[in-house]
């Protein structure tokens, strides 16, 4: 609930208590750091094989007052690829997300798009000079959209403590978000329903439930 939904701890804690499970919001706290990386890995290895086209964007996020920018990859689909929290928005911090890209996904893009910031023409020279490479405001608005959980969280929970904390949430929260994103205004009563049970399965198998039912 805690990753899935924009909720607080204490919001998380009422409505556990409110099905008789009595845990403080230290406890969910704890339990989101000792499982939540664990649970977000295990859904990327159970989730579809992503796009072949990636668009590419980054957005800047304030952690106590220093900006800092978010960097996020989606494929055509809308499934969040990976993310990544840094200082800059420099060639080396460009090449450093297409070296984190590559090694989750152990695979290359057909097409790259980016807005026209030149740090992605150079790491992309650098990293993925034979990947078809596409620059336009307008094409990038996928991931633009993308930024939008994330801009809520960051809203609800009042900014990021930390550079880590931020990375450290948002890698959990991105796969979580992708299991549960049913782009429900493209499908009938029924397709949704089927897919939500689908998504709740996946979730189960995960996370171990199923085997502790």
């Amino acid at each position: 609930m805690y990753d899935c939904f924009s909720l607080s701890l204490r919001e998380v804690e009422l409505i556990l208590a409110a099905r008789g499970v009595v845990v403080s919001n230290e406890t969910i706290r704890e339990w989101g750091l000792r499982f939540g990386h664990t649970y977000a890995n295990s859904l990327k290895r159970r989730g579809p094989k992503p796009g072949d086209k990636w668009f590419l964007d980054e957005v800047f996020i304030r952690i106590r007052g220093k900006l800092r920018y978010l960097w996020r990859a989606v494929d055509q689909h809308g499934s969040v690829l990976d993310v990544l929290v840094q200082g800059r928005r420099h060639t080396t911090a460009a090449k450093r997300f297409f070296r984190k890209l590559l090694k989750g996904l152990c695979y290359v893009p057909r097409v790259l798009v980016t807005d026209k910031l030149r740090s992605y023409g150079a790491a992309k020279r650098e990293i993925l000079l034979s990947i078809e490479h596409r620059q336009s405001r307008n094409l990038n608005n996928r991931c633009e959209v993308s930024h939008q959980p994330a801009r809520r969280r960051e809203r609800h929970m009042r900014q990021f403590k930390s550079c880590r904390h931020a990375q450290r949430f948002l890698a959990t929260h991105t796969p979580i978000h992708n299991n549960f994103q049913l782009r429900y205004h493209r499908l009938s009563a029924g397709e949704y329903r089927a897919a939500r049970d689908h998504a709740f399965s996946i979730w189960r198998d995960a996370t171990g439930v199923a085997l502790a039912g």
